[in-house]
């Protein structure tokens, strides 16, 4: 278990897209023998798109934001007023929802999301999220794994809500200026003195990769060195320290 989180507790911290997101949550959840997961977060904006990290079936979860389902998602709809893990299957909620939500449930069995445990995450920036753990059929190898291991899936998934909303919150910016998450990530390894070469190593790239990123910095702040770069940085108030 201590591996688990050390494990991922170490993906998230060098993650700076959606792609190395989901590779340490998919990682983390096949540690458990879950099959399957989808975190979802949804700001108060209405006018921002949810943002949707799963491992679910491609088709399903373009459906789902197509028909933006999200709105009456029965299971979000729980989410949202509720602050305490739960359990959902093919009867939940049977005799209140409508017709529109019960196909929902349809759709979602026909690709594979029969059953959950869902996690609500509070967010204090006025919108929510949520991470489920789902499986295909109503197996009681998954519900007793969900069961026993819920308080740990519960602290996985806030682990990741707030790794999340840290770096892709779109609070990348230095002196008022935005940067990519690369660009951010690379200016952070030299503040702490790090040089291209061990930037690359750490984030796993080309020394050229993160120079180029380091660069392309520089040149959206307006300065010449990396000193100067790293000085705008400590001086920032960036959204996401």
């Amino acid at each position: 278990m201590q591996i688990v989180f050390e494990t991922l507790l170490d993906q998230l911290s060098l993650s700076v897209d959606e792609v190395d997101f989901h590779n340490a949550l998919a990682s983390a959840a096949g540690a458990f023998d879950i099959p399957a997961f989808a975190y979802l977060s949804l700001v108060s904006d209405r006018v921002t798109k949810p943002r949707l990290i799963s491992n679910y079936h491609s088709g399903w979860t373009s459906h789902y934001l197509r028909r933006q389902y999200q709105k009456i998602d029965p299971v979000i709809e729980w989410a949202r007023c509720s602050e305490c893990p739960f359990q959902w299957g093919p009867r939940f909620g049977h005799a209140g929802i409508s017709a529109r939500q019960q196909k929902l449930f349809d759709e979602a069995a026909e690709f594979g999301i029969c059953c959950g445990l869902t996690i609500p995450l509070i967010d204090r920036r006025g919108g929510a999220a949520a991470m489920t753990f789902a499986a295909d059929r109503l197996d009681s190898t998954f519900l007793r794994t969900a069961e026993k291991y819920e308080q740990a899936l519960e602290i996985m998934a806030m682990c990741f809500h707030i790794s999340v909303r840290r770096k892709l919150s779109g609070g990348l910016a230095v002196d008022g200026v935005s940067l990519t998450p690369r660009e951010y990530e690379c200016l952070q390894w030299t503040a702490r003195g790090k040089s291209a070469w061990e930037i690359g190593c750490i984030l796993g790239i080309k020394e050229r990769t993160a120079a180029f990123h380091l660069d392309n910095a520089k040149k959206k702040l307006g300065v010449r060195t990396k000193t100067q770069a790293v000085t705008l940085l400590a001086s920032s108030r960036s959204s996401i320290l």
